[in-house]
Parts: structure tokens; C-alpha cells; sequence
């Protein structure tokens, strides 16, 4: 790869930052290509070229928060649609856990640019992530991304008997969805009417597609881990900080 990139792209990719964080560090002269401050926006790299930021930018980004909420049915991820309210909304000192491990003061500033890396159905409850860290957001959602998500099932066959073994199997590797083959997952039974799914992707309604092509019918559906991070005893409706010792 010789081809020069756009230098907030190559950041992105380096994992220092995200896109628009590189733009607004750029803007602000705090971005260095091989020692040379480059403040012009639409700038381009070669790949071999080091890129260093200054000590401004590694503190502007430590004081961003990432958000833990256990989601409600009725809520959706991210953008107020059709009259339901965001999950965001739930961000208030009345709805924070009273077992937060953090020390983090909540501010209202800290719900400036603050988007779910993400997404979690209106229909489903559970652990959601929102953060102000391009970092966090490119980790979790990002095309190359490998972290886990791990969701607990509640289902019911809808033909006579049970959900054969072959279609059980199907449900871990052998589906497609718009076209692409699914990446394969671990689907296991808890008991006799919940399975566990744990994924590395997040297609549109995925589990819900996936259970009814093989004829489960979804009753709830609840995400309990994302990477390391689990959603343990967090209520519904409430959340907590992501801590510094904490990591996806």
C-alpha cells in the first residue's frame, strides 16, 4: 500500500482517533506528519509517514465518557423516530446507579456528541454502549471489528415438536441475510424455551431474522455482553460509567 490516504483516515486506521475527532485536531494544529505540524483539512499521508498528536489531544480525549445503560423496551438506540424517545434521554443523575464503581461527575456536557456504538432494537432490552471516544465507537462498530456480543433468547417453536438439531446448526453457521452469508455464531440452549446467541456482527434485527428462518418465533430478547464488558446487575433503566480499568 503506497497510495497516499487522507490523513484523518490513516488516524482512524492507526486507532488514535476517529474520523471527525482527526479533523477537529488537525483544524486545531495539534497533528504532526513526520514532526511538521499539518493543520489543513483534506491533508494526505503515505503510509509510511509517523503521525503524532499533541499532548492536548491525548487529554481532550481522556475526559470523554463512555455510558453503560441497560435499556428499556420502547427506547430506541439512537435518533428520536416515530415519537419514541432515545436512550440517551435516560442520562440523567435521577437514573444513575447508586453502584457505579466510577468516580465520574456527571455533567450535562458530557451528553454533547455522545452516540450508541451500536445499535439494540426497540423491542429488545439490555446492555447498550454510548460513548464520546471515536475510539470506543470504531472498536465496537468498525468494519473489522471482532468483539462478542452476547445475547440471552427467549423462544418459541412454531411447528409441531422441537427445533431440530439440523436447524439448531443452521442457526450457527449456514444462514444468509440480504444476500451475504452470516459469520458464524455460538447458539446454545440455556433451558427448554432460551438460547444464548453470541455474534461478532450486528445485522439489522439480526437474531429475530435469524430465528425465523428456522421457524423460532421470538418472545424477548436481552443483550447481557459486549467484549469483557458485561451488563451484570445494572436495572433496567439505569446506568453507569465505563471504567478506566474497564475494556471491551
Amino acid at each position: 500500500m503506497t497510495e497516499p490516504l487522507r490523513l484523518s483516515k490513516r488516524m482512524s486506521e492507526l486507532g488514535l482517533c476517529s474520523r471527525r475527532e482527526a479533523d477537529e485536531w488537525i483544524a486545531r494544529g495539534w497533528v504532526r506528519v513526520d514532526g511538521q505540524v499539518v493543520s489543513e483539512l483534506g491533508s494526505k499521508v503515505l503510509p509510511t509517514q509517523r503521525i503524532t498528536v499533541e499532548r492536548q489531544a491525548a487529554a481532550e480525549q481522556s475526559k470523554r465518557v463512555t455510558v453503560l445503560i441497560h435499556k428499556p423496551v420502547g427506547y430506541v438506540s439512537g435518533q428520536a423516530e416515530d415519537g419514541y424517545t432515545p436512550a440517551v434521554a435516560l442520562i440523567r443523575p435521577e437514573n444513575r446507579w447508586a453502584h457505579d464503581p466510577s468516580t465520574e461527575q456527571f455533567h450535562p456536557t458530557q451528553l454533547r456528541s455522545l452516540v450508541p456504538c451500536g445499535r439494540l432494537d426497540i423491542d429488545s432490552v439490555g446492555l447498550l454502549v454510548l460513548s464520546q471516544d471515536g475510539r470506543i465507537a470504531k472498536q465496537l462498530i468498525g468494519e473489522t471489528t471482532s468483539i462478542e456480543k452476547e445475547y440471552l433468547v427467549r423462544v418459541e417453536y412454531t411447528k409441531p415438536g422441537a427445533l431440530p438439531d439440523s436447524e439448531l446448526k443452521k442457526l450457527k453457521h449456514g444462514l444468509w441475510m440480504d444476500g451475504k452469508p452470516l459469520l458464524p455464531a455460538k447458539v446454545r440452549w440455556q433451558n427448554e424455551d432460551q438460547l444464548s446467541f453470541t455474534l461478532m456482527e450486528g445485522r439489522k434485527r439480526q437474531i429475530r431474522r435469524m430465528c425465523d428462518m428456522v421457524g423460532l418465533k421470538v418472545l424477548g430478547l436481552k443483550r447481557v455482553r459486549i467484549g469483557r464488558v458485561k451488563l451484570g446487575d445494572l436495572p433496567v433503566g439505569q446506568w453507569r460509567y465505563l471504567t478506566p480499568e474497564e475494556g471491551f
